[in-house]
């Protein structure tokens, strides 16, 4: 990663609460195309989240603690704060000495940008404004939140206009929380009254037909883009009695992880 700040921009993508069993079959079934094309080999590579639920699992992200690898590590880090002690910091790693990732790319030169989804996001309350305010210009709106059938678009829309407004010499460091996998999504599967694996499911093939145009726009500006495109936790549908995540189990702390370059 150390060798690409500066000459490419960045997109992080999570796809906030996507399970990863359910990822995994949508891609072997062909529901997600999209990503079939993009993620390498045509695969999700299998990663632990550092946290059970949103807030918790991004400012480990901001911070550099990507999920982590399911095999023995240690694992090198695409992005390391600085700090005495580090032992997944490598000579591919970039490290910055700031607290965060987006202070750390700012000083680097890089524009940076969050759109937000999940209610963490949100900066009505002083808790939502947390984790924006990392960034140098961040946006949320309720067409992006967990109730709208078409936030990822919202969103597409609003990137588009910052895309435009911003020299093409200027690199750009893009956050995108997709909302919609999170509960409520049964909106997605018609006839569904409640939430399920399966509305779930039917909420990452919306989100696969809109990030083509993410992608293209990314890809836009004239120079290559670094993606980084992964859930933040998953969440349970009456597993072992629960119901929704922030809590020890397998399938919570199980996450989807790609990285390519555009």
């Amino acid at each position: 990663m150390r060798e690409l700040i500066g000459s490419h921009d960045l997109l992080l993508v999570t796809l906030d609460t996507l399970r990863y069993d359910v990822a995994v079959a949508e891609l072997a079934a062909g529901r997600t195309p999209t990503l079939a094309r993009h993620l390498p080999g045509g695969r999700w590579e299998e990663r632990h989240t550092p946290a059970s639920f949103t807030y918790a699992a991004h400012h480990a992200f901001f911070a550099g603690f990507l999920p982590t690898p399911v095999t023995p590590g240690p694992h090198e880090r695409l992005f390391a704060a600085r700090f005495g002690g580090s032992e997944t910091s490598g000579p591919s790693t970039y490290v910055f000495d700031a607290p965060d990732l987006p202070a750390g790319l700012a000083a680097a030169g890089y524009h940076t940008v969050c759109l937000g989804g999940v209610g963490f996001f949100n900066p009505a309350a002083p808790l939502g404004r947390v984790l924006p305010d990392l960034f140098a210009e961040s946006h949320w709106e309720s067409d992006f939140g967990v109730t709208a059938p078409d936030g990822l678009g919202a969103q597409i829309a609003r990137l588009t206009s910052i895309v435009a407004a911003l020299p093409p010499d200027r690199p750009l460091f893009t956050f995108v929380n997709v909302a919609a996998l999170h509960q409520p999504n049964k909106h997605y599967l018609p006839g569904a009254t409640d939430d399920s694996l399966a509305s779930h499911a039917a909420a990452l093939d919306y989100v696969d037909g809109r990030l083509g145009e993410l992608f293209d726009l990314a890809a836009s500006r004239g120079r290559p883009c670094q993606v980084i495109i992964c859930s933040d936790h998953g969440t349970l549908y009456g597993e072992d009695g629960h119901v929704g995540h922030r809590v020890a189990h397998e399938a919570v702390w199980t996450v989807p992880y790609g990285s390519f370059v555009l």
